[in-house]
């Protein structure tokens, strides 16, 4: 397995486990609308951490995608440069820090922006070693 398929790995492995902490802090709200299961809980009726836990969740899936098909890519044609592990190991640990400071609310603006188009940078320059090598 090549760096980069591991930490894509992980960081699908971190995608599917992000929908945790808003489940629990949807069941740890007391809602009346919560008993019927009809439709889902209204987020605004919820703590704040809790809404910014499901926005963190689909922040990720955002990035996710592009970021695994230009992996993906790089791996099926054989590319492996420094830039294209650093880029791996990079968006992994910057999606840990965006999901542990937007939950927290420890990461606001100017940060959680900043941390987002670090990913995409990321993503970038997975592609263009992907365009300059291919």
């Amino acid at each position: 397995m090549t760096t980069e398929i591991l930490y894509l790995t992980l960081t699908a492995l971190l995608a599917g486990s992000l929908w945790i902490p808003y489940i629990v802090g949807v069941n740890a709200t007391p809602a009346k609308e919560l008993a019927d299961f009809h439709r889902p809980p209204d987020i605004r009726q919820m703590p704040a951490w809790v809404h910014r836990a499901y926005r963190a969740h689909q922040n990720l899936l955002e990035q996710l995608m592009p970021f695994a098909v230009v992996l993906l890519v790089a791996h099926v044609l054989g590319i492996s440069t420094v830039w294209t592990v650093g880029a791996a190991m990079a968006f992994f640990w910057l999606r840990v820090a965006h999901a542990v400071g937007m939950i927290s609310g420890m990461a606001g603006f100017p940060v959680r922006p900043i941390i987002f188009t670090a990913g995409w940078v990321c993503i970038v320059i997975v592609a263009v070693q992907v365009f300059l090598t291919a």
